[in-house]
């Protein structure tokens, strides 16, 4: 029996600095599509949408920016859980700042249809420097879904580490989704990294990108053998799809485009790839690399 699931990708440009005026947006959205679409039973929003941000290197007020930073549970996270549980479904809202002591990270979470938070994962590789005031998360992050599979969560520049869609993987994820927020023109390398981690993991890659003043939409929905199920443009757009689990478990067993049985190949090997057993950072490549900098001065030296 095919493990059907219907999923919907929402691109949408937020309420700048505003979060309950997002929110609000956030939620007639989420209403409308329902009401359109009775089947679908996740939604899937982009990077820092519920706090209505638009740009990194522009803070607010200081007030603003204390509204809008705020620790899980908080009372941005309340309303997205009353969403919810109001509209029985699975909602995630891309990403948020979670203050937790001194420290801020870029959190997403996984919203269940009776409004509990049933995972939060914490950005492992901000973008820096435009994100110097956030602190990496160190901890991958899956949940299941009773009768349906296993989903992952990671955000934005997470895609450029093939390390991290695979860790999700190894741990049974079939589902990656991937909330992110990019205006700038490598986003056209990211539709193809978001194949390239289908590909490569045999997995669903659920891309979904903001636009306006700070994202530049193109989200894309990849099925396990990397074909692209959906794309959106640049405009506002509701992506819908029904995505089958039990085709992860086809393209695994017989292989992507029944050639190639990657993971299977990988799980049997007796090969040990030395970068993986020892720290990442000691290899000869990083004798000539310096440490992550903003580059001011094209003579810098490593």
């Amino acid at each position: 029996m095919s493990r059907l699931f219907g999923i919907a990708g929402i691109q949408m440009e937020v309420v700048a600095w505003d979060e309950e005026a997002t929110i609000a947006k956030m939620r007639q959205i989420i209403h409308s599509t329902k009401m359109s679409f009775p089947w679908v039973q996740m939604l899937v929003f982009h990077e820092l949408c519920p706090s209505g941000l638009v740009q990194f290197d522009a803070k607010p007020d200081p007030e603003t920016w204390k509204r809008i930073v705020q620790a899980i549970p908080g009372t941005i996270t309340d309303a997205l859980c009353q969403i919810a549980k109001g509209e029985n479904i699975w909602l995630i809202p891309g990403s948020m700042y979670e203050q937790d002591g001194d420290k801020i990270y870029n959190t997403a979470l996984a919203i269940s249809p009776e409004g509990k938070i049933v995972a939060k994962y914490r950005k492992i590789f901000p973008w820096y420097p435009l994100e110097a005031e956030t602190v990496p998360g160190n901890e991958f992050c899956v949940f299941d879904i009773p009768d349906v599979g296993r989903f992952g969560l990671t955000i934005c520049y997470d895609m450029w580490f093939p390390e991290v869609v695979r860790a999700l993987v190894w741990q049974g994820a079939e589902v990656i989704l991937h909330p992110t927020m990019t205006p700038t023109s490598d986003r056209d390398i990211e539709l193809v990294l978001s194949q390239a981690n289908a590909i490569m993991n045999q997995c669903y890659f659920i891309d979904i990108n903001g636009v306006g003043p700070w994202g530049g939409g193109k989200s894309m929905l990849v099925d396990p053998d990397g074909r692209i199920l959906q794309q959106a443009g640049t405009n506002e757009t509701i992506l819908t799809e029904i995505i089958d689990l039990d085709k992860v478990t086809q393209t695994r067993e017989f292989g992507t485009l029944g050639l190639a049985q990657t993971l299977k190949q990988m799980g049997q090997t007796d090969i040990q790839f030395p970068q993986y057993q020892n720290h990442f950072g000691t290899g000869r490549l990083y004798e000539t690399l310096g440490k992550v900098q903003q580059v001011t001065n094209l003579k810098t030296s490593t």
